[in-house]
């Protein structure tokens, strides 16, 4: 017998299986609308899919799906500003430094954090690597813009032309934009990182720039595949210490440990800080999250708000208003 089920079938199995209250013309075109998998089976669990959330109401759940859509729409449009200023900054460090847009220079005069190694020593090697590694996937992502009519790529590679650096930035992943910074130069890095504001004392290794992307990366394209994040389960890799070390200390906020979305909240807020958006810009942005928090207060039980807005979060924030106020 087919276990494939209709979207009525769907609703008696919640009730009979997982007794969860769902009925009524308005549930059914709620729960037809998000979707049994991208809805129910997407955020009945928080991180692990063997950490259920004990809901008793269809309700219930629409409410975490709509604080999650919620906080999506909040972090959206600071998250393509910082991807966006991010690059500017780099751009104009690799002029400054190289004189050049093109590429070929540019891996000759600054994707050389290799020389910070003994020619001898196994690092060397792995920088050495990395470097040509890059190198090769940037002019894949140039092939595949190309084949795929890239507006901008199309124009510099018919009038037999190279793809200027900043053409290539617009074709390249957030993920390949930390990488190619990972390959400069390490007083390059450690420039970029004055440059936009970061503490260069904790700078020493010159990986600040590509851990705040890499950091980034994870919760952009989340939001861009519109995947969960309301229990930050986008984030698969270590958070760098030395950068959360960096931002609990100029910010005084401790425990910031990227494992709840409010750490991600407040990432933001304080690389929107570096990068000069205005201090109402960016109350405005912790405002509207704490709307979306307190709306999601009232419409589930405590013990699953808990599970979502820790308890020293709304602390978190406070500290958070102070910092950008200063």
């Amino acid at each position: 017998m087919s276990n494939i089920k209709t979207i009525n079938g769907l609703m008696k199995y919640l009730r009979n299986n997982h007794n969860i209250k769902i009925n009524g013309s308005t549930d059914k075109q709620k729960l037809k609308c998000v979707g049994y998998y991208h809805g129910y089976k997407g955020y009945r669990y928080i991180k692990k899919p063997n950490n259920r959330i004990n809901f008793s109401s269809f309700d219930e759940i629409m409410s975490i799906i709509d604080f999650d859509n919620k906080v999506k729409s909040i972090l959206y449009p600071q998250v393509m500003f910082i991807e966006t200023a991010l690059k500017s900054y780099v751009l104009e460090m690799i002029i400054q430094e190289g004189k050049t847009e093109s590429f070929s220079e540019i891996y000759s005069k600054i994707m050389t954090g290799y020389k910070s190694y003994p020619t001898q020593g196994e690092q060397y090697k792995k920088a050495y690597k990395k470097r040509l590694d890059t190198y090769n996937r940037i002019h894949m992502a140039i092939a595949s813009a190309f084949s795929a009519d890239n507006n901008i790529v199309s124009h510099y590679l018919k009038n037999d032309e190279n793809v200027p650096i900043w053409g290539i930035f617009e074709i390249i992943t957030l993920g390949e934009f930390g990488n190619l910074i990972s390959t400069f130069d390490l007083n390059i890095r450690q420039d970029i990182a004055k440059d936009i504001g970061f503490n260069i004392a904790y700078d020493s290794k010159g990986i600040l720039v590509e851990k705040s992307i890499f950091i980034m990366k994870d919760l952009r394209n989340a939001i861009a595949h519109n995947n969960v994040i309301f229990d930050t389960r986008f984030n698969t890799n270590p958070i760098n210490n030395t950068f959360k070390n960096m931002i609990m200390n100029d910010m005084k906020i401790s425990d910031i440990f990227f494992n709840c979305i409010t750490d991600y909240i407040i990432f933001v807020s304080y690389m929107l800080k570096k990068l000069k958006r205005t201090k109402n810009e960016i109350k405005k942005f912790i405002n509207d999250y704490n709307k979306v928090i307190d709306e999601l207060r009232g419409k589930i039980p405590k013990n699953i708000f808990d599970q979502i807005i820790l308890t020293n979060d709304i602390q978190k924030l406070n500290k958070l208003m102070i910092f950008i106020k200063n």
